[in-house]
């Protein structure tokens, strides 16, 4: 087989964008070179359209097994690649079983048999009385772990206390992994909200950012003791962002994520009853948004991930529009790239910053820095081709992902996906899923 040639004049390198070619060999970038060498190659010419690593999105609910018809592996990774990503790690929820014990591993891993399109990690889960199982989660070869401290929403994945986080916190730092954290401290207090289930302001005020910002505050201190790696999922409050930068300024090896819709919508945009908008923590008001924004610039905030959630139409209670019983959760994975582009090109970002928020930090936090995330020789020809200046309308037709329910239906996003690779070998092309070859399992 010749080796492959993949040139554009825009191709995003750890030195900046620039007008190159990837030389890929047997999946691997051989070499990124100023001009085509002499030799036998398969030649991709992209033209002026920009050539960039595979998306790594961190944070996605795939629920399978045991809630397929939530998601599945099939229709999440073909979602995912028609997106751009090419690298994900699942969340040991929503699925039944929970991925809490080395047994519930391996029905998670027999179930992704025939239907990985993505390469695809995994995380474990930490809840109460299973700390004996961590150390065959990573025997099995889980990349983490994920603990809330709040109600997650399903009764098989409890809630940690402080005392269950320091069981568990010392045991994950010796073997040098990250505890991702869903940070909300409920007070168990009622708000002070009308009565009303259809308001959206009245669901704002049931998850105040106090309720974040004790739990980070939580997570600082027990990252300190325990000097273990905390990720902090999702963030929404602003008012964290000063004790984030203040704990990282200490040194203490603490990473932040947000999502991509904390950062394209804002609250005073939510009409009542829109409970596609439904996610928790909230989605905040502007000027809040604001802030995040400036947090991911300045670096406080590391990355963006989906935190696809999806559900069955029912579940979202679409015709009640009751925010107080439906489902919390985003579905959005096909869009992390241009959703965020849109919303970046607002405020005068760079395409560079886009492999920065959703390539190279990303890679960090399940520990692939040095296969992917970037364009660089040794690393792995996971790529996207995609149009910055070209728009498309969110349409049900255009939707991979099982379930057609978006709070991005309609939205008009720049950024424009025309091929994604996978080991340098085509899987997307013009927005068509055209390879099903099966892909890695990230152990």
């Amino acid at each position: 087989m010749p080796e492959t040639a993949i040139i554009s004049n825009r191709v995003i390198t750890p030195a900046g964008i620039k007008g190159a070619v990837v030389i890929i060999k047997g999946g691997i970038i051989a070499d990124v070179l100023d001009k085509l060498p002499e030799g036998d190659f398969e030649i991709i010419d992209v033209g002026d359209k920009v050539l960039m690593p595979g998306i790594v999105d961190p944070h996605v609910h795939i629920n399978e097994p045991g809630r397929t018809g939530w998601e599945g592996f099939d229709t999440a990774t073909k979602a995912a690649m028609a997106g751009g990503i090419t690298t994900l790690v699942d969340m040991p929820l929503n699925s039944s079983p929970v991925t809490t014990t080395a047994e519930a591993f391996d029905k998670k891993l027999e179930a992704t048999k025939g239907q990985l399109h993505s390469n695809c990690g995994y995380w474990g889960g930490i809840i109460p009385g299973n700390e004996k199982e961590i150390e065959p989660l990573i025997e099995k070869g889980v990349l983490g772990f994920k603990a809330f401290l709040t109600h997650s929403g399903i009764d098989e994945f409890p809630n940690v206390t402080e005392n269950d986080l320091r069981k568990a916190m010392h045991i994950i730092a010796k073997h040098g992994l990250p505890l991702l954290v869903h940070c909300e401290l409920s007070d168990n207090q009622k708000p002070k909200t009308i009565n009303d289930k259809q308001s959206y302001q009245n669901y704002l005020s049931s998850r105040p950012k106090a309720w974040e910002d004790n739990a980070i505050a939580l997570m600082i201190r027990l990252c300190e003791e325990f000097n273990c790696h905390v990720h902090i999922v999702h963030l929404s409050s602003a008012d964290s962002i000063e004790q984030i930068a203040e704990a990282k300024q200490k040194g203490l090896p603490l990473t932040v994520e947000t999502a991509q819709h904390y950062l394209y919508f804002n609250a005073e945009e939510i009409k009542d009853g829109q409970t596609q908008f439904k996610c928790s923590p909230p989605i905040r008001e502007k000027g809040n948004n604001d802030q995040l924004w400036r947090a991911l610039k300045s670096g406080i905030i590391d990355f963006v991930a989906t935190d696809h959630s999806p559900a069955p139409p029912a579940m979202k209670e679409l015709d009640s529009g009751d925010f107080m019983k439906a489902w919390g959760g985003i579905s959005s994975i096909q869009f992390a790239l241009p959703v965020l582009w849109t919303a970046a090109k607002k405020k005068n970002c760079s395409i560079d910053d886009m492999v920065k928020w959703l390539c190279e930090k990303p890679a960090l936090l399940p520990g692939l820095q040095n296969i992917k995330g970037k364009i660089q020789k040794g690393f792995d020809a996971d790529l996207v081709v995609w149009e910055p200046e070209k728009s498309f309308v969110v349409t049900e037709s255009n939707i991979q992902h099982k379930h057609k329910i978006t709070p991005y239906l309609n939205e008009e996003l720049y950024g424009v996906i025309e091929q994604t690779y996978l080991k340098g070998e085509k899987v997307v092309d013009n927005g068509t899923f055209i390879l099903n070859k099966g892909s890695n399992i990230l152990r």
